[in-house]
């Protein structure tokens, strides 16, 4: 039993979702999942993401912290919900932590990865869960982009790497790694992992996006580096599709008491 706050690891397939945030007559995310959870207990405010993930986007760790005003074990948390959720929605581990915590402000590192299907042929399986880019089964393509991949590491003013709805003030992140690699299940897999502490809005998409124009022979190398110092926008490359991208872990700088993992 828990009195304290509740914090969730869910999953889901962002597709026919506008996203995890709450919106006004829009289907999200964290919306099916307030009113998921309210059938469990009815006086529950909110829930807090860890993500705004946008629409299409997939999460395989995004984080969902709660306040309950009834006691609950927190085996209730993770299987009470299940008929109440689609089934692109799952919660699949419970944690107790303090009340109010709010884990969008707690974030130590976040891994998104975005999949890349280097195949000629569309495969039905992957539609709508990987960016399919021909050009990069040639070694030498792939080549380019690992090699452009490195000039995003250390800490950078990103202004060139984020929509224009997004105006906030201090644009300086630091990417701590990013990394290509073939999935060993299935070599047609490019898997691009990317992770740091905090991200603007498409920053991971366009990052991708560079690599695949990098890699596809439509920008120069070097571009990542020269959006980096001039901070234009369209030194960078197109914004890659949301439905390549997947929200796959991160660590909170919050103290978990008992944890339920079915």
């Amino acid at each position: 039993m828990s009195s304290g706050g509740v914090l969730l690891t869910v999953a889901y397939d962002g597709r026919g979702f506008s996203g995890f945030a709450p919106q006004r007559e829009a289907r999200t995310v964290a919306g099916e999942l307030l009113v998921a959870l309210r059938a469990i207990d009815e006086g529950l405010a909110d829930v807090r993401g860890a993500s705004r993930t946008d629409a299409g986007v997939h999460a395989r760790g995004q984080r969902v912290a709660l306040d309950p005003t009834r006691e609950r074990p927190l085996s209730a948390w993770v299987l009470g919900p299940i008929r109440h959720l689609p089934s692109s929605i799952a919660i699949v581990r419970a944690a107790a932590v303090p009340r109010g915590f709010v884990p969008r402000f707690a974030a130590q590192w976040k891994r998104y990865r975005y999949l890349l299907l280097a195949s000629g042929a569309r495969d039905p399986f992957w539609e709508g869960r990987a960016w399919r880019i021909p050009e990069l089964r040639d070694e030498v393509a792939l080549g380019r982009a690992r090699s452009e991949a490195l000039l995003a590491l250390g800490t950078h003013d990103f202004r060139a790497f984020r929509t224009a709805e997004d105006q906030r003030v201090d644009t300086v992140r630091t990417i701590d790694r990013v990394e290509l690699s073939l999935d060993p299940s299935d070599p047609r897999l490019v898997r691009v992992d990317v992770v740091g502490k905090a991200f603007m809005h498409n920053m991971v998409r366009i990052l991708v996006g560079t690599l695949v124009d990098v890699a596809r022979g439509r920008a120069k190398p070097g571009a990542i580096a020269r959006a980096l110092e001039t901070g234009n926008r369209r030194a960078a490359g197109i914004t890659a599709p949301p439905e390549g991208l997947y929200l796959e872990e991160m660590a909170l700088d919050v103290e978990e008491g008992e944890v339920f993992e079915p």
